[in-house]
């Protein structure tokens, strides 16, 4: 059996061939489209209508599996080089045209995700889910090549590595009989684990733990955020990269940020061509259907290449401020976001006009202020700014978060207590800066912004197989 990407890269020199794989169209009793999930392209299977049983041909319906041995040629008709004339044909599974939804017409979005368990079956999806597969694999290559070891951090945890509270218990509690303490709180010390556990959002605390030992891992696993956010950009279950690496300065992180993103997109660029092309194709004609101002300045091949072709410019978060609280749309109040005083949080809007019309290139900000960002990341000498860094991107802002870890035990004691941190919580994170502390950074990067960039689909939930969202959890 031959896979239908492989056989349409041959020359159709009349050699014997079976396919086996689902109906995309049959149309004048006579010309099947099959694919087989290998490529975004169908194979045309030329069969005999006089020779052919016509129960077989009922039964020739859109989403049928199907079993074909015949002979390849070169194909007679336009828009493929190769064809199958076809000498015997099986019925594999069949499929009620009358109830498969998956019609070989344009759907909504909205509606395949509403049929995640089927819209694979769609081109669209087909050369999203190959990406993101061909990224998977681009990434574990990236640091493989490099010296990285990957690490599997623990998904069930106690801690809250960004302190921002919004995870998901995990008990074994009975909820309708809950131990209480003598003040009425939960007694989770009769729970599992014998402590109050969540699912993870981050393993890097778990991996600053092992990268002070092996010196360079990376984590490539499910995260979970218990945030009630419907946004095209937000996800309850997703996937995170986040290397850790001894002995790198922020600058050194820099550097391998950017080329690690730079690396895997020229990887799918090469490997993943006609998915691209066609993903491209369907952008251009939804755009056409937009107003002239919400357009998109950058086909998506462009975009791609604007990234991994650009050298990403570095600006500290005063130098960008200072742009931003100066430029035309802040002064016109143009942003939704003003940009006032030092030491506001940065919106998309201020990151991508950064990147897409002062820049005009990627862009890493670095030098954030302390106060907003997490506890870990190293303090400078001026006492208010911290060693962190973010990568920015045409379209999305943000796609990158990381920073030099704070090294030092004195200083990230103080930062801890000065949040309501307590040490006894994470007395384990603290003791690697009391055994042979060093320099160290790292960064994380959710895997689905990625996929999502890469493909250029419009909304988070349509990168990710079954997305998990508020009040969804159907599959």
């Amino acid at each position: 059996m031959n896979n239908i990407r492989t056989l349409l890269n041959s020359d159709g020199n009349s050699q014997k061939t079976q396919i086996k794989g689902w109906v995309k169209s049959f149309r004048s009793n006579r010309f099947i489209a099959i694919n087989d999930g290998s490529t975004i392209n169908n194979i045309q299977c030329v069969i005999d209508f006089e020779n052919t049983n016509e129960s077989i041909l009922k039964r020739i319906t859109t989403g049928a599996a199907l079993s074909v041995n015949g002979i390849l040629t070169k194909s007679q008709g336009r828009g493929q080089k190769v064809e199958i004339q076809v000498s015997e044909i099986e019925i594999l599974g069949d499929s009620n045209p009358e109830e498969y939804p998956i019609q070989p017409k344009k759907h909504s979005l909205e509606f395949l995700r509403e049929n995640a368990h089927l819209r694979i079956r769609t081109n669209t999806f087909g050369a999203v889910m190959r990406l993101r597969s061909a990224l998977s694999f681009a990434v574990h290559e990236y640091f493989t090549e490099n010296g990285f070891y990957n690490f599997h951090a623990p998904i069930i945890t106690g801690s809250d590595a960004e302190g921002a509270g919004e995870m998901f218990k995990v008990t074994a509690l009975n909820p309708e009989n809950l131990p209480r303490t003598e003040d009425g709180k939960i007694d989770y010390s009769q729970d599992f684990f014998g402590k109050e556990t969540n699912l993870t959002v981050s393993g890097q605390l778990e991996a600053e733990t092992y990268a002070m030992a092996l010196g360079k891992v990376y984590t490539f696993g499910p995260t979970f955020r218990a945030e009630n956010s419907n946004t095209t950009r937000h996800l309850a279950e997703f996937w995170m990269i986040e290397p850790e690496m001894a002995f790198h300065d922020l600058d050194m992180n820099m550097d391998l940020a950017e080329d690690f993103i730079k690396s895997v997109i020229k990887k799918v660029m090469t490997t993943c061509k006609d998915d691209l092309e066609f993903l491209e194709n369907r952008l251009l004609q939804e755009e056409k259907s937009k107003p002239a101002n919400q357009r998109s300045e950058m086909a998506l091949l462009e975009k791609l290449n604007f990234v991994s072709e650009n050298e990403f410019k570095r600006v500290s978060y005063t130098e960008a401020f200072d742009i931003l609280r100066n430029c035309k749309p802040n002064k016109k109040k143009k942003f939704q976001f003003p940009i006032n005083e030092w030491g506001v949080d940065l919106q998309s809007e201020h990151e991508r006009f950064l990147v897409e019309k002062h820049f005009k290139c990627p862009v890493i900000l670095f030098d954030y202020p302390a106060g907003i960002k997490a506890f870990y990341m190293r303090l400078n000498d001026d006492g208010k700014t911290v060693r962190a860094m973010d990568v920015l991107f045409p379209g999305i802002g943000e796609i990158v978060g990381g920073a030099q870890r704070e090294e030092r035990l004195d200083v990230l004691q103080s930062k801890m207590a000065a949040l309501g941190i307590e040490e006894k919580e994470l007395w384990w994170y603290l003791e690697t800066r009391k055994f042979g502390t060093a320099v160290h950074s790292g960064f994380g990067l959710g895997f689905e912004r990625l996929v999502q960039f890469v493909t250029g689909m419009g909304n988070i939930r349509d990168v990710i197989p079954f997305p998990r969202t508020p009040q969804n959890a159907e599959f």
